[in-house]
């Protein structure tokens, strides 16, 4: 699966494009890993940008869920921004928007989760 990044200052924002779904979910996971794995205290904030993602089935949710304990268990932050109608309804039915922080927008999730980040994104 093809995960478009971009950093503003100490934040990674992360844009899947597509279904993630049992096809695409291992693909998923396996293209987050490096940015997980710098997700942790005093390094990177990641933002899950899924605004291009049309469809996400329980395998992607519990991707997603793997992904948010994994980084809160290294001190990290993770928010997911930006959910399309059928994705949100998939959220909120799940209640995932109970789970994970779930912003609307991205720049809603870097003000969230940092200042310098928000900076960044304001200015370019």
């Amino acid at each position: 699966m093809n995960l478009a990044s971009k950093r503003f200052a100490d934040t990674v924002v992360l844009a899947p494009v597509g279904h993630i779904d049992h096809v695409t979910a291992e693909a998923f996971k396996t293209a987050l890993g490096p940015h997980l794995a710098l997700c942790a205290a005093g390094r990177d904030r990641l933002v899950l940008d899924l605004a291009g993602v049309e469809y996400i089935s329980s395998v992607g949710l519990r991707v997603l869920l793997l992904a948010s304990k994994q980084a809160k268990g290294q001190g990290g932050a993770l928010v997911v921004a930006g959910l399309q109608p059928v994705v949100r309804e998939i959220f909120e039915i799940s209640r995932f928007t109970l789970v994970l922080n779930v912003e609307p927008g991205v720049r809603d999730a870097l003000a969230k989760l940092s200042a310098a980040a928000l900076a960044v994104f304001d200015a370019g």
